[in-house]
């Protein structure tokens, strides 16, 4: 345990960010799994609006620095190429 203030503090909000990133992170993991649902269901409306959603949510992580930038390229294409198989 740190015994700096500074430290201190730095660790709370590690911590923090930490629980923040987590929750971000699952929320992505449940949008790209609802595409892959739609288009295992063979519904092509809601696979579409589903992939528009998970899209933002990769976005998002870009911007806020949750995720590397080949990793939401990565995700974007493969997740359009499945619903393009549709």
């Amino acid at each position: 345990m740190a015994n700096i203030k500074q430290q201190i503090k730095r660790n709370k909000t590690n911590e923090k960010r930490r629980l923040s990133n987590a929750s971000f992170k699952s929320s992505v993991k449940t949008a790209i799994k609802a595409v892959e649902n739609a288009v295992a269901a063979k519904d092509k409306d809601k696979a579409v609006v589903t992939l528009s959603l998970a899209h933002k949510k990769l976005d998002k992580g870009l911007a806020k620095g949750v995720f590397h930038k080949n990793f939401v390229a990565r995700h974007k294409s493969g997740l359009a190429n499945l619903v393009n198989t549709l």
